[in-house]
């Protein structure tokens, strides 16, 4: 823009009566964090009004539209670190619909002004959260489920897009047959009416072709494996990888169309080996397969659901000893799974509803949308760990499966407390796994007497651990009393004082709780010290301030002559 289209811009900014969804005024504040949020939100906004583009502008106070004018400069600032405001912003938008920054001398006084494009296809995500006006407030997009779905209806369906290239003749005969099989299965009232249909029918049936013409959804599903070049530029590829302990690639095989018959495909590279677990407390040892083959399938099926194709990235599987490991392309739509098991209801948004609905009639994926539930219930009634679902990477749903028990603990309560929910389950579950969970949670289990320890370093109560047999993994998790430390201290600088911090280290540290990691057991170390020298007095610092050298004081060597010559009197 022109100096003369920047002066009407703003004067028909400021001819508005007040800020609205599409529009922020700000006098001189500028935080990078708090202007990212502000661009996902208006571009968010501008999209579901229906406006091209959203404006924030720098100089102008609300209210009464004053022109004060500004110091910010967006092309020196920095974001977050030492990268460019500008490319700071740019890397934390996804996707990034553009936007654009303008300066502008305005009746005497420097003005700042943001141009951004509105969302046009699905929510705008600063770095993994997406923000909405709700009329001149910002928030979060996931506090109004009802605004974010209209701004996924928004977006073109990548799969009921018709392929004009495409016909019968480019689908598989045999996953043609499958596709019948299967919605047999589902509308078995119908056996005699789909006997009678011809290909076309069947397809228009089940949801695969539009009037006769056929589907990106069809070509996915059905398609002859050279039918893929016809979804061009999207990827209908599926990558299986098998790899060792060392992470080392052993073996691979990527799969394209029909992915219909994928599933069976799958399973006969998937090595799947039987496991034998013998959980303390049990007399006979469990003996399962390390997967179960419907959580696989429906791990699988939901990838392909909802994989976002427009991105042009693969379905993988990455095979390990002990994991199983699932990721497609494409963000999360409900925000996270707790919310999918607890309000354990079929999802309002889909990435791609032609697609989805037509896997729904091919008995495919759940109808009810309970499938993630289902995975987790399944995996409790086999005692193994739940789904790890990872969301931490942009554009990317990565699902782990456990093909072994991680934690035996963790198995036997689930053997012994079948009263517990699967909101509590999930928790159970994180701690075995390291993960950190919140005080309220940490409250949760402890009153239902399955964890102890000092929050955050959580491990399994030590009454279950006394009921199972496994008080030894105990006492190596919670630790020993503070005493007990403390008397290996004193005894280490009775028999070789004075000694160096770096002595005492070499004693303790292996003998620490295996929770706690090196640099938590480095500052109990020194809190055991410390309570020694000044709380206890019996000990003290002989060396200098850089150079400490640990003795004991005089009286503390009396009484501990005393108590040595008391226990050889009793013994």
């Amino acid at each position: 823009m022109n100096v003369a289209e920047l002066t009407a811009l703003i004067d028909r900014l400021r001819a508005e009566p007040r800020e609205t969804e599409w529009l922020e005024f700000k006098a001189n504040r500028y935080e990078p964090q708090v202007l990212g949020e502000y661009l996902s939100a208006l571009a968010n906004a501008a999209g579901l009004i229906g406006k091209p583009r959203a404006y924030l502008v720098f100089g102008i106070k609300d209210g009464t539209h004053e022109v004060v004018g500004t110091d910010f400069d967006p092309t020196n600032a920095k974001g977050n670190g030492a990268q460019l405001l500008p490319l700071w912003l740019s890397l934390g938008l996804r996707p990034n619909v553009g936007f654009e920054s303008h300066t502008l001398v305005y009746q005497g006084k420097r003005l700042v002004i943001f141009e951004i494009n509105s969302a046009f296809d699905r929510p705008v995500e600063f770095y993994g959260t997406a923000h909405i006006r709700v009329g001149t407030s910002k928030t979060t997009l996931a506090n109004h489920p009802e605004k974010q779905r209209q701004l996924w209806m928004r977006r073109v369906d990548w799969s009921a897009a018709i392929c004009e290239q495409a016909s019968v003749a480019d689908l598989d005969p045999e996953a043609l047959q499958k596709a019948r099989k299967e919605f047999l299965t589902k509308f078995l009232s119908q056996a005699d009416e789909v006997a009678g249909w011809d290909d076309i029918t069947f397809l228009n049936k089940a949801k695969l072709a539009i009037q006769g013409r056929i589907t990106h959804a069809a070509l996915l599903l059905l398609g002859k494996p050279e039918s893929a070049t016809l979804l061009n530029p999207a990827v209908a590829k599926v990558s299986w990888l098998l790899k060792n302990d060392r992470n080392e690639d052993l073996d691979y095989e990527h799969f394209g169309p029909p992915l219909l018959l994928l599933g069976d495909r799958l399973m006969t590279r998937i090595r799947n080996l039987k496991v034998r677990e013998l959980p303390g407390g049990t007399l006979f040892p469990m003996e399962m397969t390390q997967y179960d083959p419907w959580v696989i399938r429906e791990a699988l099926h939901n990838c392909i659901a909802h994989q976002d194709y427009l991105l042009r990235g693969r379905v993988q599987i990455v095979e390990t000893p002990d994991f199983l490991i699932l990721t497609n392309v494409g963000n999360f739509l409900p925000g996270s799974v707790e919310t999918v098991i607890q309000q354990d209801a079929p999802l309002e948004i889909y990435r791609n509803p032609f697609l989805a609905e037509a896997m729904v009639n091919l008995n495919l994926i759940d109808t009810q949308g309970g499938g993630i539930k289902k995975m987790f219930l399944k995996q409790r009634s086999r005692f193994f760990p739940l789904p790890t679902y990872d969301l931490s990477q942009p554009e990317r749903v990565v699902v782990r499966l456990a093909g072994r028990i991680l934690d035996e603990r963790y198995a036997r309560i689930l053997m012994h407390r079948t009263d517990l929910n699967l909101e509590a389950i999930i928790l159970l579950d994180r701690v075995q796994k390291r993960f950190s969970i919140d005080k309220e949670e940490h409250q949760c289990l402890k009153r239902l007497g399955l964890v102890e320890g000092r929050y955050p370093n959580l491990v399994v109560a030590a009454e279950i651990a006394a009921a199972t047999g496994d008080k030894a993994r105990h006492i190596r998790d919670k630790g020993l009393d503070n005493r007990y430390y403390q008397e290996m201290i004193l005894k280490l600088i009775r028999t070789h004082q004075p000694v160096t911090r770096e002595d005492v280290d070499a004693v303790l540290l292996d003998k620490l709780p295996e929770v706690l990691s090196h640099e938590q057991k480095l500052t109990k170390i020194h809190n055991l010290m410390m309570s020694l020298a000044h709380r206890l007095r019996k000990i003290r610092n002989t060396g200098t301030r850089g150079a400490p050298r640990w003795t004991l004081i005089s009286d503390s060597i009396e009484q501990i002559n005393k108590e040595n010559k008391g226990t050889k009197t009793k013994e």
